[in-house]
């Protein structure tokens, strides 16, 4: 290994990266704006939406119940809801959201109240639609507050307290940090960016150093230079390393950038109304920086390797794209719901980071799994780089007609 011929080779591609507007808009750019647009953006705009939709009054539809005034009437007087009269198409007026939900009221229903027998009323409404939702807590709330004023008269007519139904209270606290709690809600998605934008950095700057020089002839030239294959490769994967890296330091620079802006607007007010707090201290920083190294090294081998294949920039890019689902089904499985980090999930790559990543923002450090994803990422990364080097000096591969 010659240091200086892999110096010389880096700074001759950090040069040239340095010049490309297009290298440098998915390295520098997109890290540095995709968290404050993405967190900023979309919550407020989801916290107007969802405001807008707890303010609208929903209309809703009785069926039936011409035999239940009491019921009626309380419905009718709610002022929570809006009661339309009945309309034989109500089905196709929810799925069409023209009304949010609909009650069926049975026949006889007050008549078997007052003989003991419990009828059911059923509620309809469009499952996944917010405002349907709404409409549809709202008009259970208004039979429930019916139902509890019927066991009260009961009560009352056998001079029993309200209290008797209710001997004893059930009170739930909770007792994890409000950091832990945050992070254990969306830690997941700050993983998963990081993954991704770890990707897309070197993506780029891989596909340009190969197929890209391919594709503008100066392959030859560099080949030609008094300059081993292995300090050639050595050389241009560092640029590509450096590339990834700096993605990966300005997602987590703008990541904490972002909450920190959040954390001092009401845009993160969870539906309870606590406040989602989540301030990424340096530790928590650096960690995931640090996990996020092997990975940039993993990305930047393997992605090199495959796009040395290719003869034209676009023939790389259509390589790289499997790639892409790769990194993103297991990034995006660390988000779902009830997935932690196990001994078995840690040698998975991209996962395991993932996962660990999740841990970390939440304030939790196994270090025994951080050791583990650690040097099995670096085994990973070494195991492709040996491979981009081998490919490299493969005549076949360089020059492929």
């Amino acid at each position: 290994m010659n240091l200086t011929a892999i110096r010389v080779v880096y700074r001759k591609e950090l040069t040239e990266w340095l010049r490309d507007r297009r290298t440098l808009i998915s390295t520098v750019l997109v890290p540095l704006l995709a968290f404050p647009i993405l967190m900023v953006g979309i919550t407020a705009l989801a916290t107007v939406m969802i405001g807008n939709a707890e303010k609208e009054v929903p209309i809703v539809m009785i069926l039936g119940g011409e035999d239940s005034p009491q019921l009626i009437n309380e419905l009718n007087k709610t002022d929570q809801i809006k009661v339309i009269p009945y309309a034989g198409n109500w089905k196709d007026q929810i799925s069409n959201k023209e009304i949010r939900a609909a009650v069926q009221v049975p026949k006889g229903f007050q008549a078997a109240l007052a003989a003991g027998q419990p009828p059911t009323i059923e509620i309809y409404y469009y499952e996944g639609e917010l405002k349907s939702t709404f409409g549809r807590d709202h008009l259970k709330k208004a039979i429930e507050d019916y139902r509890d004023s019927v066991i009260k008269n009961r009560l009352a007519a056998k001079d029993l307290p309200a209290s008797v139904l209710t001997p004893f209270e059930i009170k739930q606290e909770n007792v994890a940090p409000p950091e832990k709690v945050s992070g254990a809600g969306i830690g997941g998605f700050i993983g998963y960016a990081v993954v991704l934008l770890c990707l897309t950095g070197a993506m780029y700057p891989a596909i340009d150093l190969t197929a890209g020089e391919k594709e503008r002839g100066t392959i030859e030239t560099v080949l030609s230079s008094p300059i081993s294959r292995f300090d050639l490769v050595v050389g241009k994967f560092l640029l590509v390393f450096s590339a990834s890296l700096v993605s990966a330091i300005l997602s987590v620079t703008s990541m904490g950038t972002s909450f920190a802006i959040l954390g001092h607007t009401h845009l993160m007010n969870s539906s309870g109304g606590q406040q989602l707090n989540l301030n990424l201290g340096l530790v928590s920083v650096v960690a995931v920086f640090f996990m996020a190294l092997p990975l940039a090294f993993l990305f930047s081998a393997v992605l090199m390797t495959i796009a040395s294949f290719a003869k034209t920039y676009k023939e790389a890019q259509s390589y790289l794209t499997p790639l892409t689902f790769l990194v993103v089904i297991p990034a995006v499985a660390s988000v779902m719901p009830g997935v932690e980090l196990t001994p078995k999930l840690a040698l998975i790559p991209v996962l395991n980071t993932s996962l660990v990543c999740k841990e970390i923002i939440t304030g939790t450090y196994h270090w025994g799994s951080i050791l583990m994803i650690f040097f099995s990422t670096c085994v990973y990364a070494a195991a492709a780089l040996f491979l981009a080097v081998k490919m490299f000096q493969r005549e076949d591969v360089l020059f492929r007609s």
